[in-house]
């Protein structure tokens, strides 16, 4: 089966099941309620969602800690429920996404208390261990501060057992065959009932050797080509997202030099340049950035994203530009996390302020790439910093001002829902949002849908367009003899921007406006003179006076 690369000009919708919509009444969300909010996320564009893990679990890590990968918590419904939203999905063109958590298990698994119980159990080889602490064991911490080692001593199995993350999630060792075989079984699993595709947790970890004396990782990349094969045979136009935040020289080795490993990566090293040049107003790592991850497969994409579940990383920035970043948007102590990360909403970041909204989520629209959006980001939701690591970020969907934000008609949301100050739900909600026309929530809605009309972004090979202002960002994408240009002012004040004709290469001399009627046309010399308010973004066709009349016509 060929692959339709549908993903290439997609726009995909992480939600975790948990805090989206409870149906019950219990204080937690589930498939039922989910279900009733489909018709919302069809309207909103997405043509994809990216469901956070649902499978049973003791939810010490927000359901990243997995007791049982072919079932689904009772508390968010059932396998006949989740079979109906993936239907639902279908009947709406929308394709559904679910975690692949396979680098580790819960400490709760049967398949970890029978390795532990016995010995002589196929199962013990399913994890990592050693007869004695090892030397490293209080290096590689995924969570420094709150992560005390990678190894920990289990009291029934006699020995030490690895995890790279929290010591109730055991590392399951991906060498083994035996696993390999059960991580395609599971796939295959999900394909069955629905699923267009996985986001892969923790990639780099999966891949990487395990054991008490494994000194500096050596990635098994042969394993991703395994898991990409087994996925085209079963479900031809089914794609694996990565999780892997690695150095850009690393980012072919994920991708395949033919394009036969992993479909989709996120773009960290775009990410954490982005924030940078939105607290700093200068664009010129974030271009280093875009040119250092430019080289990817035909058949590859770059999953493009502002924030996620976790906490926004900066670990690969400068120390002076990390500091930069905090002084900015994390400039109290209990913002930052893990001494290399925030653990905030955007919206907060950016004090709510709707002018550098608007120009954060344009960036994001427009960078290479697949627009990756994260829920609440819609209605610009914010954090409740009184809560634990990241699940001040994780907080449940504001849909209206009845009690509890119209999440739950029970008395006690499973986390809870921010009532308080600006980003409380009286003020920030769906219901009030849809009535109005000037709102986010209408805003993000016109730009999805203008994002989908421009798969020049998705498709296209992008050219850094000259500009002399350090804090303006000008791209150019073609694809298919089309043209489109984006110009972002990451800076507070208005300024003028010139475009050299010959680099737009508009043969017409006028650039459509793709969000309004302020057409650019081009002045007797051949420039283009752009006026860009604070925080200020232009997307434009490069197509001419042919593209408008046609466009007319339409």
């Amino acid at each position: 089966m060929i692959n339709d690369l549908w993903y290439k000009n997609a726009i995909i919708y992480c939600l975790s099941v948990e805090t989206f919509m409870d149906s019950n009444g219990d204080g937690v969300g589930d498939f039922p309620g989910l279900m009733r909010r489909l018709d919302y996320l069809h309207g909103l564009g997405v043509t994809a969602i990216w469901l956070m893990p649902f499978q049973p679990s003791p939810r010490r890590d927000g359901g990243y800690d997995i007791t049982d990968y072919y079932n689904v918590d009772p508390r968010y419904g059932t396998l006949g429920d989740f079979v109906e939203f993936a239907h639902g999905c279908k009947q709406r063109g929308i394709r559904l996404l679910i975690d692949l958590v396979v680098n580790h298990t819960s400490d709760q698994h049967p398949w970890f208390q029978e390795a532990c119980r016995n010995p002589d159990s196929p199962y013990r080889d399913w994890y990592v261990w050693a007869d004695k602490k090892p030397k490293n064991a209080n290096s590689g911490l995924v969570f420094p501060g709150v992560q005390k080692s990678t190894w920990t001593y289990d009291e029934v199995a006699k020995a030490w057992y690895f995890h790279r993350f929290y010591e109730f999630q055991p590392d399951l060792d991906t060498a083994s065959p035996h696993v390999q075989a059960e991580i395609l079984k599971i796939m295959g699993f999900w394909l069955q009932l629905g699923v267009s595709g996985f986001r892969m947790d923790a990639v780099p970890f999966v891949i990487a050797e395990k054991g008490a004396k494994t000194g500096k990782p050596v990635e098994q990349y042969g394993m991703l080509r395994t898991f990409r094969e087994f996925l085209q045979w079963r479900c031809g136009d089914a794609i694996i997202l990565a999780e892997a935040n690695v150095l850009p020289e690393s980012d072919m080795s994920y991708f395949g030099d033919d394009g036969d490993r992993m479909h989709m990566m996120f773009n960290f090293a775009v990410n954490q340049t982005l924030f940078y040049a939105l607290a700093a107003a200068e664009v010129k790592p974030l271009v280093k950035a875009m040119e250092a991850t430019r080289t990817r497969p035909q058949t590859a994409q770059w999953g493009s994203f502002l924030r996620n579940h976790d906490e926004l990383d900066l670990g690969r920035l400068t120390q002076k530009q990390r500091e930069t970043v905090f002084q900015a948007f994390a400039p109290e102590a209990d913002m930052q996390l893990y001494g290399r990360g925030i653990r905030r909403r955007l919206a907060p970041m950016l004090q709510g302020d709707r002018r550098r909204l608007e120009l954060a989520y344009s960036l994001m629209a427009t960078l290479p790439g697949t627009p990756v959006l994260r829920y609440g980001d819609e209605i610009g939701m914010g954090d409740d910093l009184s809560l634990p690591e990241r699940n001040c970020a994780r907080t449940p969907m504001q849909w209206s001002t009845e009690p509890h934000g119209g999440f739950t008609a029970g008395d006690t949301p499973t986390m809870p829902v921010i009532d308080q100050g600006p980003y409380g739900y009286p003020h920030v909600n769906v219901a009030a949002q849809r009535r109005d026309p000037d709102s986010l929530l209408n805003w993000m809605e016109r730009i999805i849908r203008m994002r989908k009309e421009v798969p020049e972004i998705g498709w296209g090979e992008f050219t850094i367009l000259p500009v002399d202002a350090s804090c303006v960002l000008a791209v150019r994408y073609d694809w298919r003899n089309n043209a489109v240009i984006v110009i972002h002012n990451l800076g507070a004040a208005p300024l003028e921007v010139r475009l050299d004709g010959g680099a737009v290469g508009d043969v017409k001399h006028v650039l459509i406006n793709l969000l309004s009627e302020d057409h650019s046309h081009a002045g007797e010399d051949g420039q283009y003179r752009i006026l860009l308010e604070p925080y200020g973004y232009r997307w434009y066709r490069a197509g001419g006076l042919d593209y408008l009349l046609r466009r007319t016509e339409i």
